[in-house]
């Protein structure tokens, strides 16, 4: 198929205005809308087409209490790492939406899958997770197509976090998402506007 310049603007200006989304609305999101991020994920490409993604979506307020105090205990840490000036600058960052996105979703590396037999993996077992994290990306930007924010939550123990859910012993914690419509819209990233760190461009080194 062969796309229009349209598309491809359309395309560049859904890249442009991409977010780590931190601030939400706690209105909720359609189930129909949720579909089709959940169809998106379909079409990430994997290792040996291998879709090891596994991702729950974590409804039961208990658990969604378990991450908010992984996070506040993981960010507490982080910020002692810094010096007295810098760490007033991190903490004064709003790091995380989990107290007010509607949906949350938890998501998991099968490292053992059937799938894909072992396909283009073997040296490098670890394009498992590069698969989930391109399953990850094609869901954020088809979610911002759709006006929906995403906000990628970093700042977590990984075996915290796996202890929280019962999962098989093969499944390795990859990323936890907040979903839901954006509080506000920014045509600045947080941090570039908190100066925090501005974009580099990215070079390409003939060799």
């Amino acid at each position: 198929m062969k796309f229009s310049a349209e598309q491809s603007d359309a395309l560049g200006t859904i890249l442009r205005w991409r977010r780590d989304v931190r601030h939400f609305s706690t209105d909720p999101v359609d189930e129909p809308v949720l579909d089709r991020l959940r169809a998106a994920m379909d079409m990430a490409p994997s290792v040996g087409n291998s879709r090891p993604w596994r991702v729950l979506r974590v409804k039961d307020p208990g658990r969604r209490a378990q991450i908010q105090a992984i996070f506040e205990s993981c960010n507490q840490a982080a910020s002692e790492e810094y010096d007295d000036a810098t760490r007033s600058e991190y903490v004064s960052l709003k790091l995380a939406g989990l107290r007010d996105a509607p949906v949350h979703l938890a998501v998991f590396t099968e490292t053992t899958p059937a799938e894909g037999r072992g396909l283009g993996r073997r040296t490098m077992p670890e394009t498992l997770q590069f698969s989930t994290v391109m399953a990850i990306h094609t869901l954020w930007l088809v979610a911002r197509a759709e006006n929906i924010g995403v906000g990628w939550v970093s700042i977590l123990n990984p075996e915290a976090v796996r202890s929280v859910f019962d999962v098989p012993e093969s499944w390795v914690f990859t990323g936890y998402l907040c979903v839901g419509y954006a509080e506000f819209a920014d045509d600045r990233p947080l941090l570039h506007r908190a100066a925090w760190q501005h974009d580099t461009p990215t070079d390409w080194t003939e060799c």
